[in-house]
């Protein structure tokens, strides 16, 4: 049988999925290995939910990512001795030239490591994997698919910062991300929403990692995240938008290294800095501490306000759509983002919202809001194919 391996690698964490391409795409398996470095623990299921593997292990065993994925291919093999077509990685960044997935190679893979100061969280992570599986399957196609690339097309006014024109040219200008979540929510609209998949939606990726895209026609032409993933929304770790003056403030005069700056902003803001508490919306929805409640407002708050923006770049809307954890998963947050959306003339349902049915709004809403659950790894999986069968 063979299979295709999707992985998403990140600082202590490795999820996988398996595909078999016979018949067409269908997962057998998806995992996870968490707590690498420290308390390093595989989790699989099968498709059906099943449980196939539960494994703790000793942290110098799994040190670091390329541990991790020697354990897990080693598992892989034992428990499932299909023949590896491919393997598709999620890469966060992939620049002003890349506009679609690429096979990997050495060329490629330069290219990639020089986009790590864009996204310090992420693409050193996504990159480990890929030099691991090089260096002891050279012979198996590894196919990267990047966030930003769906974002690619928008126009050039869209693109800019007002900062001279050189820097443009030299990449600095403004990418999107989660744009693998956004393709396939775009490509799912037409089957279950005919009637507003070609008009003007925003779709709103609520995760540890948050934002928005704008599309008109199924075509993102606008995103809340820029030339990294920092900007616009608040999320689980990361500030998103603030005044560049606060950075030269904290530069300045609080005597901040850029270094103590990037970890400030990256991995110690969002909810968890406002809350003082943690970075995980469940905890916050359950604490009585008014620093949790406060730091839920603020990111509802800012929500609604970027959604107003995005708004005037359509011209208009038709339909808000929910996606990712907190958009998938928490009635009571799309009952808040809902109420911030009324002037755009949004009714929610309660009872559909609390089912988490597909359509959340009232008959009458001139606003449609739905649920529309993603599937970045599918989405990878359908790109790999493509690619290795071209």
């Amino acid at each position: 049988m063979d299979i295709i391996l999707v992985v998403n690698a990140g600082s202590s964490s490795l999820k996988f999925e398996v595909f078999t391409i016979e018949g067409g795409l269908s997962r057998l398996m998806k995992g996870q290995m968490e707590g690498i470095g420290t308390a390093p623990h595989l989790r699989v299921k099968g498709a059906d939910g099943a449980v196939l593997a539960d494994e703790t292990h000793d942290p110098a065993a799994v040190p670091d990512l390329p541990a991790a994925m020697n354990h897990v291919g080693a598992w892989l093999r034992e428990q499932h001795p299909g023949t590896l077509a491919g393997v598709g990685h999620r890469v966060v960044h992939g620049g002003p030239d890349y506009e679609r997935p690429v096979l990997l190679d050495e060329t490629v893979l330069a290219d990639l490591e020089r986009y790590v100061p864009l996204a310090p969280l992420h693409q050193p992570n996504n990159l480990a994997p890929i030099r691991a599986i090089r260096q002891f399957r050279a012979d198996v196609p590894q196919v990267a698919c990047f966030d930003t690339s769906f974002h690619h097309g928008h126009s050039a006014v869209a693109d800019h910062y007002a900062i001279p024109e050189h820097f443009f040219a030299e990449g600095v200008r403004r990418y999107g991300f989660h744009g693998l979540s956004y393709e396939y929510v775009a490509g799912r609209l037409p089957e279950l929403a005919p009637d507003v998949a070609g008009g003007r939606v925003i779709v709103a990726h609520l995760g540890s990692g948050a934002s928005l895209c704008a599309l008109s026609a199924g075509r993102s032409i606008e995103s809340t995240l820029g030339f990294t993933a920092l900007d616009g929304l608040p999320m689980g770790t990361r500030c998103g938008q603030i005044d560049p003056g606060v950075i030269l403030y904290l530069l300045d005069q609080k005597g901040m290294t850029v270094h103590e700056v990037q970890d400030l902003i990256y991995k110690e803001s969002g909810l968890k800095g406002l809350s003082g508490i943690s970075n995980d919306v469940r905890v916050l929805l359950e604490s009585a501490e008014p620093a949790a409640g406060f730091a839920l407002d603020h990111f509802v708050y800012r929500i609604g306000l970027n959604a107003g923006m995005l708004a005037a770049s359509l011209g208009g809307l038709d339909a808000f759509v929910f996606t990712a954890g907190i958009g998938e998963n928490s009635p009571d947050m799309r009952a808040r983002i809902a109420a911030r959306l009324e002037w755009l003339g949004a009714k929610l349902d309660p009872d559909s919202n609390a089912r988490g049915d597909l359509v959340i709004s009232t008959p009458d809403s001139r606003l449609r809001l739905l649920v529309v659950p993603t599937d970045e790894e599918l989405m990878i999986a359908r790109h790999t194919l493509s690619l290795i069968r071209a």
